[in-house]
């Protein structure tokens, strides 16, 4: 399996806006990345020194497809949860400036938590507007909610299986909203989905 991820894809993440019609930002982290919520704990590597959060509603894929049409990307996944993409910003820092591939501060072992998964008919029709967020040491600091995407869910993945075949069980990241910042040793983080915690795991 494999993780994929968008970036820039919420409005008012960054301090220039993301046209809607820009071209998406894809990454891809291994299977050895997942951080899974009963393991309850995340190291920071010693290659780094600054470790950002940034909280993410996820998918999981249900069955294999290659070119979705978007009317049909809701029959390629039941499942959601809130996930974290762990980034090593200075290492992420370095290798830009150097223009230089940064996947080895995105795509390292853990760097993408995940939460319990919940079947997306708890939500009915509201698919396209879920709230949720991320609480480290019991003060809110993301607070998103999907309807704030500049691509839905099934934008993404009709787009990404252009690309690249999608295989069950495999998840998509679909892109933090506002407040991503850096994590310490010690912090404890909680995600949240329409206020249920689905997602909790201490920083060591």
């Amino acid at each position: 399996m494999k993780i994929i991820c968008i970036g820039q894809n919420y409005r008012g993440e960054n301090s220039e806006e993301i046209s809607s019609d820009a071209t998406p930002v894809l990454f891809l982290k291994p299977d050895t990345a997942i951080l899974h919520n009963d393991e309850k704990r995340f190291y920071i590597p010693d290659f780094t020194s600054d470790v950002h959060y940034e909280t993410e509603i996820v998918v999981k894929i249900n069955k294999m497809g290659k070119n979705i049409a978007e009317r049909f990307a809701h029959r390629y996944y039941e499942d959601i949860t809130v996930g974290i993409d762990f980034t090593a910003r200075d290492l992420q820092s370095e290798l830009k400036r150097k223009g230089l591939p940064w996947e080895i501060s995105k795509a390292f072992d853990n760097s993408a938590a995940i939460g319990k998964f919940v079947s997306k008919e708890t939500f009915g029709a509201e698919i396209n507007n879920i709230n949720f967020s991320l609480k480290i040491n019991g003060h809110i600091v993301q607070d998103g909610n999907s309807s704030q995407m500049i691509r839905s869910i099934d934008e993404i993945i009709a787009y990404a299986s252009t690309f690249f075949t999608l295989k069950t069980g495999d998840l998509i990241f679909t892109g933090t909203p506002a407040g991503a910042g850096k994590v310490l040793i010690g912090d404890n983080l909680k995600g949240y989905l329409e206020g249920d915690e689905v997602l909790n795991l201490d920083i060591c």
